[in-house]
């Protein structure tokens, strides 16, 4: 069977979230917190889906397993989002994609998945290149915990939140693909749902403005994205070695680097980019090891 196809969707899942912090930081401009924004995306994404699988319901219900996938993907979306709206693109893109490293551990307490030498090597390296990308721009070490911030909490969290979404998958990949899709958009439209609300009422950001064409559009257009993006993901990932989903994953990083940086949104130092290669060279250790130890479709 063509690999093109498959490649082709996990490539059209990264460019979407590849770029989507464009979107974000012209809705926050327009005065829409990025949280309002995806509890409005994936509101409009549930009700598409609902309407083009009207058995998604039914399907989700029967696998009670899905309300932690969905708890988990909820979280991992609102972390990142916010994250890549408020700081600088490509520090939080890196910052997410310690994902592997997350995966070590998880693995181990909720699979049972005793880590090897190679992924503890592999945890290292994320962890130094972390080190580096939070680095204050003096390169003080003893300052290291002063440079980090709301943002990198946020992407640590998101990155977290992916390996958890990843591993839930992993066990429950007997449930139908629109029971799946189903449980990430609900969870994804909850969790941002409660978090805006809650913000609005504490006074930390205002509500929902009014509604205008540019907005409401460009909410719309990201909300048709992120559907056909999951729906790339679970098409590719269900037919291409589980390595090999990975490593076309990574392509994520280069769309939000190059775009950030072509667009004036990011920075690139010398510490952050050592620190982008050394997580970068973790996660492909962590590709390498699956590729291993996983069958080819």
């Amino acid at each position: 069977m063509s690999k093109t196809l498959p490649v082709a969707a996990l490539v059209l899942n990264a460019l979407v979230w590849g770029i989507s912090w464009w979107p974000f930081k012209q809705l926050q401009a327009a005065g829409l917190h990025p949280l309002w924004a995806t509890a409005v995306m994936f509101g409009i994404a549930t009700v598409v889906l609902l309407l083009w699988r009207r058995g998604a319901v039914r399907s989700t219900l029967g696998h009670p397993g899905l309300w932690g996938l969905a708890l988990a993907a909820g979280l991992t979306n609102i972390s990142f989002n916010w994250a890549v709206t408020a700081g600088d693109v490509v520090r939080v893109v890196l910052l997410f994609y310690l994902m592997p490293a997350w995966s070590v551990l998880l693995a181990w307490w909720l699979l049972g998945e005793k880590p090897t030498a190679l992924r503890l090597a592999q945890l290292a390296l994320a962890m130094a290149g972390v080190a580096l990308v939070l680095l204050p721009p003096d390169g003080a070490l003893q300052r290291l915990a002063t440079g980090f911030g709301l943002t990198d909490a946020l992407a640590i969290a998101g990155g977290a939140g992916f390996a958890l979404t990843n591993i839930l998958l992993r066990r429950l990949h007997k449930a139908p693909d629109d029971a799946r899709a189903l449980a990430m958009f609900a969870g994804c439209l909850a969790t941002a749902l409660v978090g805006a609300s809650i913000g609005t009422w504490a006074g930390a950001w205002p509500g929902l403005p009014a509604p205008t064409l540019p907005w409401v559009a460009l909410v719309c257009g990201m909300a048709l994205l992120f559907l056909a993006g999951n729906y790339g993901l679970q098409y590719g990932a269900a037919r291409l070695a589980a390595g090999t989903t990975a490593l076309v994953m990574l392509s994520e990083v280069i769309f939000a680097s190059a775009s950030s940086v072509l667009l004036g949104q990011a920075q690139l130092t010398w510490p952050v980019v050592v620190g982008g290669v050394l997580i970068l060279t973790g996660a492909l250790l962590s590709i390498r090891q699956t590729s291993a130890h996983s069958p080819t479709p």
